[in-house]
């Protein structure tokens, strides 16, 4: 007799299965893309028992996105052990290494999701302020001031940095070297303004 046999997978085991083969999926496609129906057909199961382990398609997006955030924040967060300028360098090797890598999921995710899910809004606003925190952490660390509009600048710097990261022409030789070096100079020139007077303080 032929055919193929079906593995049996525990709760847990199925949970982690789709949610990864919606995050592969995310690799070529947005989230409003992101077909339930697709996702089944790739398990080998009906759509019916996926809503089995999910409550609703809102439910699976949500498991989706944090997943792909809880990486994300993972590939960026540096060595507490490490001294000042060798944290802020692992934290921005990390964050351009991860987008880089995965340049399509980080659009879906800060671009496609945050605007067309509210759903998911909370959790992509979560990491994005998770990011933000290590910004000050690294601030605070290389003996920068503690400013009163320290919290602006650094969301301010993550959107640069974001920015610089998303179009930087990634197929040169040593694009990924010259990045860090170039978002690693945006760091301290932007944070930097926070000890001239008058500079995002208040007068």
């Amino acid at each position: 007799m032929s055919g193929k046999r079906t593995t049996r997978l525990t709760p847990d085991q199925r949970r982690e299965q789709l949610v990864g083969i919606g995050l592969e999926m995310l690799a070529d496609r947005s989230l409003d893309e992101l077909s339930t129906d697709e996702v089944a057909r790739r398990a080998g199961i009906s759509r019916g028992l996926l809503f089995h382990y999910f409550d609703s398609k809102r439910d699976f997006y949500r498991a989706v996105v944090r997943a792909a955030c809880d990486r994300f924040t993972a590939a960026t967060e540096p060595d507490g052990s490490l001294e000042p300028v060798a944290w802020m360098r692992s934290f921005i090797a990390g964050f351009v290494a991860y987008v880089l890598e995965h340049r399509q999921v980080y659009l879906a995710l800060v671009r496609g999701a945050a605007g067309s899910h509210p759903a998911v809004t909370d959790i992509v606003g979560a990491t994005r302020e998770t990011l933000a925190r290590r910004v000050r952490d690294g601030q605070r660390r290389l003996g920068m001031p503690d400013a009163p509009r320290l919290a602006l600048a650094s969301r301010a710097w993550m959107a640069f940095a974001e920015e610089a990261v998303i179009n930087w022409p990634a197929e040169e030789p040593g694009a990924q070297e010259e990045l860090c070096a170039f978002i690693e100079s945006s760091f301290v020139s932007v944070l930097g303004l926070l000890d001239r007077p008058g500079v995002l303080s208040p007068r």
